[in-house]
């Protein structure tokens, strides 16, 4: 028998969201909602909400660095050339078309998603904001405000401009470059940490929702996870299909059956770091130049998620109808946005889109108390999010690779 320090982080968190609901339902059967619900509130909660805590503690320095790391290690811009700005030109429009597949699914399915009840003036209200000044707030005036406020899309942009810097002042900037690399890996090992102690924050988190809700909150969590797998279909059909047949020209068909074994291997894995080599010898079986490969697939392992940004959408509907929160197109745009950069931003590291998820609820105000309520599956997630970022980098290698063969 496996000790339990031996156990997969998923099988942790699984026991800690099992553990939740059966501890939460046994106090909301036997004290009541009301009683369960405060006495949770104030003895099992607070524990959670450290766990919450570390999570918006990480996110600023992983999303800064990580980002910043991204960029710096693309290299030489020139030597870069079209190349690089095609595969990351395909992978911001997929990723946003992603996103918009991803809110259109979530709201369809909206109107089964449930309200929780929350205590008297704990209501919520989303961020509001018009398109312009959403536009104007994107570019920070200091350097130093947005990451004490957690504005995030501010801390992308300072990001990219120092990134971009780094690369500009050459071999200047390379002391610079290194220091980023270096503090961006032990900002990585933090977030590990942190996602340790994740199983022992779902099951408070957990214990509290389902005490004070009742078990009727355990239903939506099934729908809210065939919503994301419809997005994840959906694109999968439409973006990647079209693409391959319009830029590749190349059966879909035969792409599709080409790219199953990493498809498959990243399912099981959850891991489109680990899937490379397999995404690499399925992209040689289809004729992509190696150097081609080579650049567009470690690149997409690391900013292309757009099974990541289709989740983190569906997520975000689902946790801002539970706390009553109605989001206007606005929000909704911002969404788009956020998602977009987020999943762009997000690390390697297993579970790191939770963390992700975290800064997409903080820019329309839903609170990230309820993160807990999704955590629990985040794993059934992720092994369809990873298979679609696969097979999106894989689209990107073969597109890519006709675009330069014309020539």
């Amino acid at each position: 028998m496996k000790k339990a320090k031996d156990l997969n982080l998923g099988v942790k968190i699984l026991i800690g969201l099992v553990l939740g609901i059966v501890i939460g339902g046994i106090l909301w059967a036997v004290m009541g909602a009301e009683a369960a619900g405060s006495f949770t509130a104030k003895y099992v909660k607070p524990f959670g909400d450290i766990f919450v805590n570390l999570l918006k503690f990480i996110v600023v320095p992983l999303v800064l660095l990580s980002i910043m790391d991204g960029v710096i290690s693309m290299g030489d811009i020139g030597k870069v050339g079209k190349i690089g700005w095609k595969t990351v030109a395909y992978f911001l429009v997929t990723t946003a078309i992603a996103c918009i597949i991803g809110l259109i699914v979530a709201n369809l399915f909206k109107g089964s998603f449930p309200m929780l009840e929350l205590a008297e003036g704990a209501a919520y209200e989303a961020k509001t904001s018009n398109l312009m000044d959403t536009i104007v707030n994107l570019f920070p005036n200091n350097a130093i405000t947005p990451m004490v406020n957690s504005s995030m899309l501010q801390i992308i942009v300072i990001a990219l401009l120092f990134g971009c810097g780094v690369l500009v002042a050459g071999e200047k900037g390379k002391i610079f470059g290194d220091f980023i690399s270096s503090f961006n890996e032990v900002t990585q090992r933090v977030m590990v940490f942190i996602l340790k102690v994740s199983p022992l924050g779902v099951f408070c988190l957990m214990v509290w929702v389902v005490a004070a809700q009742g078990p009727k909150i355990l239903g939506s969590l099934g729908l809210v996870l065939l919503a994301a797998y419809i997005g994840y279909a959906i694109h999968v059909v439409l973006v990647y299909s079209m693409s391959v047949k319009i830029f590749a020209k190349m059966s879909p068909m035969v792409f599709f059956k080409k790219i199953f074994p990493a498809a498959a291997f990243a399912f099981t894995s959850t891991s489109s770091v680990a899937t490379l080599p397999v995404t690499k010898e399925c992209c040689d079986e289809m004729d992509v130049q190696h150097e081609i490969s080579s650049f567009v697939l470690p690149l997409g392992a690391t900013v292309n998620m757009d099974g990541t940004a289709i989740y983190q959408c569906v997520a975000a509907i689902f946790l801002a109808k539970c706390v009553g929160i109605d989001l206007t197109v606005t929000q909704m745009i911002m969404i788009v946005i956020t998602a977009t950069l987020a999943s762009i931003g997000t690390a390697g590291t297993s579970g790191a889109g939770m963390i992700m998820l975290a800064m997409v609820l903080d820019a329309v105000g839903v609170p990230t108390t309820y993160i807990g309520i999704i955590y629990g599956i985040d794993r059934l997630f992720d092994m369809g999010r990873t298979a679609l970022n696969i097979v999106g980098d894989a689209s990107c290698a073969v597109c890519v690779n006709e675009w330069e063969s014309r020539k």
